[in-house]
């Protein structure tokens, strides 16, 4: 998308100023790609005042466009949880410390700080994706490595988040006779529009397909984008492009439909069109 914008503007270049097109690497990967470019000054190298991202989205129509002012997408957090334990024979857990059962509460506790020590009406998501433990069937682990990712739109639950994280599996490990030691990480923080960045931004959608075919309050979502950075030093706006029923994003079914291919291109376009509207 962003390089048959490039070969539009370039042949035409029906605009006042200059452009810059970031194709950045790392996307989403730790350590960030966006975060790596910022600290490296590129935004004052290339005189960029203001940043503009564009994602696909699952699930909406192919040619409709959405967006929101504020925050839009949460911050990431990474964790890793180690519970442990003492190594025995399976056979005989009283002479051992089960580390995996322990894990189980721990995993159960966790859910409970969000269903129950947190504001229903404030987002914040606790999830263990990994879980390494063990090598026979026949043996009682030393310990369990858990690890996983928190979500919220709210610093202050980011820091509750590692703290009763903290606290709860410590308090649980150690009544069975374990132990837990957390490494909590800020990876990204919260995506946030800025407010005349995301007119402009919702502007062009419409100028390019229509009023009707763009929602400006779309509602936040709970995943991440390291585009935050980005945003954190210079004002700008990230805006989703429909990609049709397919599966949802880092699901192995997912297939991008290149019908988007367009109306990308186009977005890109209208939008260096309107926010460097030529003289007349």
């Amino acid at each position: 998308m962003l390089l048959g914008a490039a070969k539009h503007l370039a042949q035409n270049r029906n605009f006042r100023g200059s452009v810059a097109l970031i194709f950045q690497p790392a996307e989403e990967i730790l350590p960030s790609g966006a975060q790596k470019m910022v600290q490296e000054g590129f935004l004052d190298r290339f005189s960029i005042s203001q940043v503009f991202g564009l994602h696909n989205t699952p699930g909406v129509e192919v040619g409709k466009f959405a967006t929101c002012h504020g925050p839009a997408l949460s911050s990431l957090d990474d964790f890793d949880l180690v519970i442990k334990g003492k190594s025995g024979h399976a056979a005989r857990p009283h002479e051992g410390i089960d580390p995996i059962v322990i894990s189980a509460q721990v995993i159960l506790g966790l859910q409970t700080l969000v269903s129950r020590l947190t504001n229903p009406l404030e987002a914040l998501v606790i999830s263990v994706t990994k879980i390494n433990a063990g090598t026979a069937y026949n043996v009682i682990p030393e310990q369990v490595d858990l690890a996983g990712t928190v979500r919220t739109f709210s610093p202050a639950l980011s820091a509750f988040a590692e703290v009763k994280m903290r606290e709860s599996a410590q308090s649980i490990a150690r009544v069975f006779g374990g132990d837990a030691e957390l490494d909590y990480r800020r990876d990204t923080p919260v995506t946030v529009n800025h407010p005349a960045e995301t007119d402009l931004a919702i502007k062009a959608a419409q100028n390019l397909v229509g009023t009707a075919s763009v929602n400006p309050k779309m509602s936040p979502r709970s995943s991440s984008e390291d585009f935050a950075f980005m945003l954190k030093a210079r004002p700008g706006a990230i805006m989703y492009l429909g990609n049709g029923p397919t599966a949802a994003l880092h699901n192995p079914a997912y297939d991008f439909d290149d019908e988007a291919l367009p109306y990308g291109i186009g977005y890109w376009v209208t939008l260096v069109e309107t926010v460097l509207a030529p003289q007349s």
